[in-house]
């Protein structure tokens, strides 16, 4: 029999065990994808970066059975797609700012919404919105407003995008252990926005620097911004792909397992880290 049979509540949950209904408490980190900076063909204005992935942390009751994650990946000329996680799901970050042909006046398209929304063109436009769809607390920050010609980054986890740069990701690392781990960015901060077109700088936690740098694999970063002309049209980065983890209690750690083999299970000073940079599967006996 499971150990958990043979418990009481106190000392199950001294074990991340919830007495009762046979389940293990987890923290989790669900990042989805970053959205793509934007495109531009226009003679006079630059396109927005992409806003990061939707960040979620928590803690949940899992029970002993197989729970299938998602892991989104990062937009090209789009937004992100999402992270799931048992009842958890963070949105794709929104596409950047995208600028069309030259008219009378410019067609200046808006940030696009996401977890953390896509930043303004310069010139004109919106930026994206962050947290949307809603959660609480909040998976993300809008996108910057543009100046006068320079676009503006996109939102991140941590910060809204600005002028030229994309907003900062979250530093995870108090729940999750410190850096460096096999399951981290160097840093240990995740969803940073991408920076407008004119060089702006990512925000840390990924997101790609202006003019079209991608955001880092399995950060969520946004894409940043480009600019061409004359043309042909030229994309912005591509986002960040996103990332899951779940610390489980070091108690519990021999009941988890994790696939496919890409995935990890990695002890930290906190518990141990089950890290799903691809789609997969985690097992509970």
């Amino acid at each position: 029999m499971p150990i958990l049979s043979s418990r009481g509540a106190g000392s199950a949950k001294g074990f991340g065990l919830t007495a009762g209904a046979a389940k293990i408490d987890v923290d989790y980190l669900v990042v989805a994808g970053g959205g793509a900076g934007g495109t531009n063909n226009s003679s006079s204005f630059e396109a927005g970066g992409g806003g990061a992935g939707g960040l979620r942390t928590g803690t949940i009751s899992l029970t002993a059975t197989s729970h299938p994650i998602t892991i989104g990946g990062g937009g090209s000329a789009d937004n992100g797609t999402p992270s799931i996680f048992s009842t958890i799901t963070s949105t794709g970050g929104g596409r950047g700012a995208t600028l069309g042909n030259p008219t009378s006046p410019p067609v200046r398209n808006d940030g696009s919404p996401g977890g953390s929304g896509g930043g303004a063109g310069g010139g004109g436009g919106n930026a994206g919105t962050g947290n949307d769809p809603p959660t609480s607390p909040s998976q993300g920050n809008p996108g910057g407003s543009g100046g006068v010609s320079a676009a503006a980054g996109g939102g991140g986890a941590g910060a809204a995008g600005t002028v030229s740069a994309g907003g900062a990701g979250t530093d995870v690392t108090p729940t999750f252990g410190a850096s460096p781990q096999p399951f981290y960015s160097a840093s240990g901060v995740y969803a940073g926005g991408g920076g407008g077109c004119s060089g702006g700088s990512g925000g840390s936690g990924g997101g790609g620097s202006g003019p079209k740098g991608a955001g880092t694999a399995n950060s969520g970063g946004g894409g940043g911004g480009h600019k061409t002309f004359p043309p042909p049209e030229s994309a912005g980065g591509n986002g960040g792909s996103g990332v899951v983890l779940i610390r489980v209690p070091s108690a519990c750690s021999p009941r988890f397992s994790v696939s496919p083999p890409t995935n990890t299970k990695t002890p930290s000073p906190t518990g141990v880290v089950c890290a799903f940079t691809v789609s997969g599967t985690l097992t509970i006996s």
